[in-house]
């Protein structure tokens, strides 16, 4: 393949803006606001998650603490009744009047035990709803600080998409000086090696960093100016400049 130099010297500013362009998306990618922006939404999911397994929690505490208090006032009930019987007189019996004695005893005993099953279910429900509340406040703290990495990691690219039209257009412009069999020999090259071109800088090539050997070079000095070199070693256009050392 056939250049004019200006054409294959053009390709090296190519290559820059190429190189640019590479950087903004690397810069995209690894834009540590967008790995903070990934990691408050992470723990705004487990809060979320975590709030709906507190108050599943509280639902089946409120279910819980209803049936315990229902149980004390069944029992409350019998021991009035009882004890009502008891001080008005109605039982006569000897026999009558310890059997119900025993059952207001055994009765205050039992209601005793759900009382403190009452406690002990409240307890859990304060607990519950105090992580409940802790959730909560936490959350709203999170989405403030969610969304102050949220304008940050905008403006950061909307930066890089304002230098990335500029690098394209730039290049738009760079690449319209270059012959179209070159451009395409460029972009197949650059697809598969990031790089389509390089200069050759006293006797090495800069897309490779390796030095050409004699022969190499022998072979250079002897090509017409306008013919395009490929480096042996990396298979890049090698471009001629005169800091070549040739």
């Amino acid at each position: 393949m056939k250049a004019p130099p200006e054409a294959q010297l053009t390709l090296l500013e190519l290559a820059d803006t190429d190189a640019e362009l590479a950087r903004l998306e690397h810069r995209r990618r690894t834009l540590p606001e967008v790995a903070e922006c990934e990691r408050l939404e992470a723990r705004g999911a487990g809060l979320r998650d975590e709030a709906a397994t507190v108050e599943a929690l509280e639902s089946d505490l409120k279910r819980e603490l209803a049936k315990a208090e229902r149980d004390v006032e069944q029992v409350r009930t019998r021991v009035d009744r009882d004890q009502a019987r008891l001080d008005a007189g109605q039982v006569s019996s000897p026999r009558e009047l310890e059997n119900l004695q025993s059952e207001i005893a055994s009765l205050a005993k039992r209601q005793s035990e759900l009382e403190d099953v009452v406690l002990e279910v409240m307890e859990r429900a304060e607990e519950a709803a105090g992580r409940h509340r802790a959730l909560a406040e936490e959350q709203a703290a999170l989405d403030g600080t969610h969304a102050e990495a949220v304008k940050r990691r905008d403006a950061a690219l909307a930066e890089i998409a304002g230098l990335e039209a500029a690098a394209k257009e730039q290049r738009s412009g760079v690449a319209s000086g270059v012959p179209a069999d070159l451009l395409t020999l460029y972009d197949k090259l650059r697809a598969q090696h990031g790089v389509g071109a390089a200069a050759l800088s006293r006797g090495r090539c800069e897309g490779c960093h390796l030095a050409l050997n004699t022969v190499d070079l022998g072979n250079i000095r002897a090509a017409a100016p306008d013919e395009v070199l490929r480096c042996e070693e990396c298979r890049r256009i090698l471009v001629r400049t005169p800091e070549s050392g040739l």
